[in-house]
């Protein structure tokens, strides 16, 4: 028998630790001394070895409760498995100890390649084969998912750089790619908002192509005139009547999110324009825009109130303020659809504004010339004082 003294020296495990493993019923003593002492014998320390071997591979304290108190808990091939993994992990860490040696030696910019994808890419080809109609259905073959992968591949080192900035750990993104990707609610608003889409490219809602070929007739007109805006209008007026996924309490923001794309994505720019005319996308963008100053979303509100001003001091009361607004009301909407964001997630988006060319020149456009930098070091500002 050894006290609790005696088993932290000899396992490095604080005494509080192993008083804190028996408060939550994880490790239990062999039995208490009249005077209320811990005793703990060879069985009870052969259990907080493999509450080490587990805790080594980051598992939580419930979890690892849950197993060793499984009946079906087998100790041998638990210690396999524990062999196993541990020496993946050693695996891993040499090859990263490798990776700062490098970097220390007079590499300017630490490279994101060594870093295992592999469980990234599990949880894609598990999606496929698992979800083969629905991704038929959006992609139009299995090979265009095949072909996404490896397009993902061709550029793996920026998806884990952004994974461990954003989500810590390769792992934690894989498990948030995989509950995203299961996650029913924003798979439906996605789907929803695809169909938009297509029937919008391919004319398949007849008064939606009699609306936008009206808009798009003169691309010189001004989009803010009342003319225009008349069209902008029906135009929301019918999306909202006709589509579920705008109509929702969500809609507002799905439908200006959707105007923001004529604005802002390349692709969808280079689809708008080849159907309606060099411009097009724009003037759309524009128009519906500038209509939807009665629809607009709270967190576009937010925005616009941010960056009303770009010569304030982003570090003011009244600027943390506006940005603490933006980062719940961004937070209430990735509750209310059940989306994994990540840990680190506002630094990252911090970040993002601060060094994204593409980000940086939609915002600019969108807001003034160095909006991006000015939310950017605001949000950083925020981040760096609310963890």
């Amino acid at each position: 028998m050894r006290t609790v003294k005696q088993v932290s020296d000899l396992t490095g495990i604080s005494v509080r630790m192993l008083h804190h493993y028996d408060r939550v019923g994880l490790l239990k003593p062999t039995k208490l001394t009249k005077a209320g002492y811990r005793l703990y014998d060879d069985e009870v320390l052969e259990t907080l070895q493999q509450i080490l071997f587990f805790r080594e591979l980051d598992l939580p304290l419930k979890e690892i409760k849950e197993i060793i108190t499984s009946p079906h808990f087998d100790r041998m091939k638990a210690l396999e498995n524990h062999k196993e993994l541990i020496i993946l992990k050693r695996d891993r860490l040499n090859g990263l100890i490798e990776l700062i040696n490098k970097t220390l030696k007079g590499g300017n910019t630490m490279s994101f390649k060594e870093f295992d994808m592999s469980e990234y890419y599990n949880v894609l080809e598990e999606f496929k084969n698992e979800n083969k109609d629905k991704v038929i259905r959006q992609l139009g073959s299995l090979d265009k998912f095949d072909e996404m992968i490896e397009k993902m591949k061709a550029g793996e080192a920026k998806i884990a750089e952004m994974a461990i900035k954003q989500y810590g750990s390769i792992k934690k993104y894989a498990e948030a790619v995989k509950k995203n990707l299961n996650n029913s609610l924003a798979i439906t608003k996605a789907e929803q908002i695809d169909d938009f889409k297509k029937d919008f490219l391919n004319d398949k809602h007849p008064k939606l192509k009699e609306l936008y070929k009206k808009l798009t007739a003169d691309l010189s007109k001004d989009p803010y005139s009342k003319e225009i805006q008349q069209i902008a209008g029906e135009i929301t007026n019918t999306v909202k009547k006709d589509y579920e996924v705008f109509s929702t309490d969500m809609g507002d923001h799905y439908w200006c999110s959707m105007a923001r794309l004529y604005l802002v994505y390349p692709d969808w720019i280079e689809e708008v324009d080849k159907k309606y005319g060099s411009g097009a996308s724009e003037f759309i963008g524009k128009a519906l825009e500038t209509y939807l100053g009665d629809y607009e979303p709270k967190i576009e509100k937010l925005y616009k109130k941010l960056t009303a001003d770009l010569s304030k001091d982003r570090l003011s009361k009244e600027i943390q303020e506006i940005i603490s607004e933006i980062v719940n009301d961004t937070e209430k909407q990735h509750e209310a659809l059940k989306v994994a964001v990540g840990e680190n997630y506002w630094s990252y988006q911090a970040e993002q504004y601060l060094s994204e060319t593409i980000l940086a020149k939609a915002m600019d456009k969108k807001y003034g010339a160095g909006a991006s930098k000015f939310i950017g070091q605001a949000l950083k500002f925020y981040t760096e004082n609310n963890k």
